[in-house]
């Protein structure tokens, strides 16, 4: 399974939590709610890969909002398996 494949999995199978407040915040900032970034997750491409944070690699996962805007959500696999959505922001 590719990690495009593993993160759309999490994400179905709701396995994921998020950094809060900051997810929320960068959300309602760019005016995004939760059904962009399930659609860019679920249409979207890994753009980059960030490996040299010591929690673990990072993904920047990269599609289309509900409303065609370019979403950015950064994401990694926790310890425990589960995703971890760190941040989002129009890209």
């Amino acid at each position: 399974m590719t990690i495009i494949e593993r993160i759309r999995k999490k994400v179905h199978d709701g396995d994921y939590e998020f950094t809060i407040p900051h997810f929320f915040e960068e959300m309602a900032e760019d005016e995004l709610v939760f059904d962009d970034i399930e659609r860019a997750i679920t249409k979207g491409r890994v753009r980059q890969k960030f490996t040299r944070d010591p929690r673990g690699t990072r993904y920047e996962v990269v599609g289309p909002a509900i409303d065609r805007r370019e979403v950015a959500v950064v994401c990694r696999f926790k310890s425990t398996g589960q995703l971890l959505l760190i941040t989002t922001y129009e890209a």
